[in-house]
């Protein structure tokens, strides 16, 4: 019997990431190439899809070339995208101006502008389940509407980046359910897009591409896209995720109890949920799950290995002199010393909003601090500190998920990301949730990942999500200290009284530093 592969692209803002993974799950080659992200104005980020096609076809080959494997025993492609952002196009689909991405700040007006027109936020709520943040699609269109008024008069199509992708590939406008959730202008609840609100905000329906479920194969490689990839003409095209999403899936996040912890420059709790779930008051972003009939719930902190970096880069000099000298990575250096240090910090606690906070706080005016420094600590003690202070976030979005409905319990957590990387930090996960920490192999591939993974469900290597992602190998496994519990709990009930102490005093900082 022939064996079968995938191949799956993620577009990511610093660059693109294409793997090919065989029937076994395994990673048989990778390729990664970066492009340029444009800045024209201060909050402003925009790309050149042309940079994405580019970086997609060239990758598409390289991985071809290194594996060795026939483009015929290629069974379908994945893809995973950054979400949120537009890519708007004219009647021949020719791109109109330069892609607006999910971090862009441009489009605060316009987002007041929706929550006014949808009734106010518990109006918006009732159509989208979600607020309406700055970086969503829906914002962006307003802008090129009211700033841009003769490119919007050529708009025909809105895309999101993975699915420009897909029309280079097919020919074809579509999108999947996870993606469309980050819109802001898609009915979670239902799976479709809210024509109501789309309406009332004097949008073209037609503009927006047909939605499939994630794992729909959604159309074929075309002749000319075969000439450019490598692939072979007539591969089927499955729908696959926005990265926020998709990344969850190749961690198994595809039903209640299985909690995700990405730790990046943020960080990210997030969960599937066997059923919709109202997000009350909207602290939460409650998207569709890749899985049919399941929900993703996710809530993100800032700065979770951001802080840990930014502590490396201006503190650390010694670490890093030592690491040079015994030839290791100088986060080594720093996990055996804050290893050297104890559960809690001796009294120590660390706020990791060095950037503003999104989850569990949406405040921009938040900053970082150490809080309870004494002549008794030392500096393992403050990179303890680091590591613990951003659990202690995380957990904090947790217990927003747990609102949703207080039956959700956690069984199991799967880490993925940078920080993963590290036995000390999972142990203080395990220690501070009080529950085994797993990594899985693959994982730490992303969005590709999880898009292989649903691309082979949309290809027929494997039955389900489910079916795939039951599948996956544990890498490492962590379990709880309960000598631990007292002391994190203790220190856990201080820490979130921090914020709300601190909350004017950010505020009046701000103002000042203006």
């Amino acid at each position: 019997m022939v064996k079968k592969y995938v191949i799956s692209v993620d577009i990511g803002t610093s660059g693109c990431k294409t793997l090919i993974v065989d029937e076994n799950q395994d990673v048989i080659a990778a390729e990664t190439m970066e492009y340029p992200l444009y800045t024209p104005k201060p909050g402003w980020t925009e790309q050149d899809p042309a940079d994405w096609w580019d970086a997609t076809a060239k990758t598409m080959r390289a991985v071809i070339h290194k594996s060795s494997v026939n483009p015929e025993h290629i069974a379908g492609v994945g893809l995973s995208g950054q979400m949120h952002g537009m890519v708007p196009l004219d009647k021949n689909a020719g791109v109109l101006r330069r892609a607006i991405l999910w971090n862009d700040q441009r489009t605060q007006k316009q987002c007041r502008e929706i929550v006014d027109i949808a009734g106010g936020e518990e109006n918006l709520l009732r159509y989208t389940n979600n607020k309406m943040l700055p970086g969503y699609t829906a914002g962006k269109i307003l802008w090129l509407k009211e700033e841009e008024p003769e490119i919007y008069g050529k708009l025909r199509t809105v895309l999101n980046p993975k699915d420009y992708l897909r029309f280079k590939l097919t020919g074809e406008f579509a999108t999947e359910v996870s993606d469309a959730s980050g819109t802001g202008l898609f009915d979670v609840k239902n799976r479709r897009w809210c024509d109501e609100l789309i309406a009332l905000l004097g949008i073209p329906k037609d503009i927006f591409p047909r939605c499939y479920e994630s794992a729909d194969v959604t159309g074929v490689v075309t002749k000319k896209a075969a000439e450019e990839t490598g692939l072979s003409e007539g591969t089927p095209v499955v729908g696959g995720g926005g990265d926020s999403v998709i990344q969850t899936t190749g961690m198994g996040l595809i039903k209640e109890g299985i909690l995700g912890l990405t730790l990046g420059t943020a960080g990210i709790v997030a969960m599937g949920l066997g059923s919709f779930k109202a997000n009350i008051g909207g602290k939460l972003q409650v998207f569709c799950n890749n899985a049919p009939n399941i929900w993703h719930v996710m809530g993100v902190t800032l700065t979770a290995g951001g802080s840990y970096q930014w502590y490396k880069n201006n503190f650390c000099e010694g670490e890093k002199s030592r690491a040079a000298q015994y030839k290791k990575n100088v986060y080594e250096i720093m996990e055996d010393d804050a290893a050297a240090s104890e559960a809690g910090a001796k009294g120590l606690l660390f706020l990791p909003y060095l950037n503003g906070e999104r989850c569990p706080y949406p405040d921009a005016t938040a900053r970082g601090v150490f809080f309870g420094l004494s002549l008794l600590h030392q500096k393992r003690d403050m990179t303890r500190a680091i590591l613990e202070g951003v659990q202690f976030s995380l957990r904090q979005i947790f217990q927003l998920i747990e609102i949703l409905d207080n039956k959700i319990k956690i069984s199991e957590i799967i880490v993925s990301g940078g920080g993963s990387q590290s036995a000390l930090w999972r142990q203080i996960q395990s220690d501070v949730f009080q529950s085994q920490v797993k990594t899985l192999k693959g994982s730490a591939e992303g969005g590709a990942y999880g898009a292989a993974l649903v691309a082979g469900v949309g290809c027929g290597i494997w039955e389900s999500i489910e079916d795939a992602v039951n599948n996956l190998q544990v890498e490492t496994e962590t379990q709880p200290n309960p000598g631990t519990k007292e002391t994190y709990d203790r220190m856990y009930e201080i820490y979130t009284s921090l914020y709300p102490a601190l909350s004017p005093i950010y505020k009046n900082l701000y103002d000042f530093m203006q």
